[in-house]
């Protein structure tokens, strides 16, 4: 499931978050955190995660997960990566075609990547080119969202950066390991979820709407690992 969450960020912390990603920022070379087969690929610049300016940055972006109901209901979060920030520039910074590690380590912890998630930073209009690239099995997805819009989508698909022309991308990235991991079981439970949300909305709380609420926390309770 490709999942679009608009307005993740509200535009007073998109602009703290840009101010804080300007050219006297960290930055490194994005291949020195790559895998050995993603480094030839990878052409672009992240902030050093060890920085002020990360320590900084994290908090915006998790802060805005934790007041979004979708991102919490799609995702149903064990541990978040802590997030990382990246820039592409012209001409022609890209990150070729890859697929995710399937598990990362933070510190002392490891994670295990069930879906990844990049929040848009930068304006459409101010860059061409840097589309996120994801391939499902309907095809190619080719996503440019506004700025302070994020995509989610199992970290298991192959995806990519089409180069950057003009101007500056600049994007949050990060990953998250859910409570249930088979994608399947996910999305008839954020389904389920979803559905809940709109007869609420439609006929207010009633004895059928209660009944559903019991199988989707016994769904959950049968699928969840904790």
């Amino acid at each position: 499931m490709l999942l679009r969450l608009t307005s993740l960020l509200t535009p007073d912390e998109i602009d703290r978050a840009r101010a804080l990603l300007g050219d006297d920022a960290p930055w490194i070379d994005g291949a020195a955190t790559a895998g050995e087969q993603a480094q030839q690929d990878k052409h672009n610049q992240q902030i050093a995660s060890d920085s002020e300016h990360s320590r900084r940055l994290r908090p915006l972006v998790l802060g805005a997960l934790q007041r979004e109901p979708m991102f919490l209901s799609a995702t149903l979060p064990r541990r978040i990566f802590p997030p990382r920030f990246n820039r592409y520039r012209a001409p022609g910074e890209h990150y070729g075609a890859h697929i995710d590690n399937a598990i990362l380590r933070d510190g002392s912890q490891w994670l295990r990547a069930d879906l990844s998630c990049t929040v848009f930073l930068s304006d459409q209009a101010s860059y061409d080119g840097g589309e996120l690239v994801v391939h499902d099995r309907l095809g190619a997805q080719r996503f440019k969202l506004d700025a302070g819009d994020a995509l989610l989508y199992p970290a298991g698909l192959l995806h990519a950066v089409t180069p950057v022309t003009r101007g500056t991308r600049l994007a949050a990235f990060f990953w998250i390991e859910s409570l249930v991991a088979p994608e399947a079981q996910r999305r008839i439970l954020f389904d389920l979820d979803m559905a809940l949300v709109a007869l609420r909305a439609r006929h207010g709380e009633n004895d059928e709407t209660r009944a559903l609420t019991g199988v989707y926390h016994n769904l959950l309770r049968q699928w969840s690992t904790t």
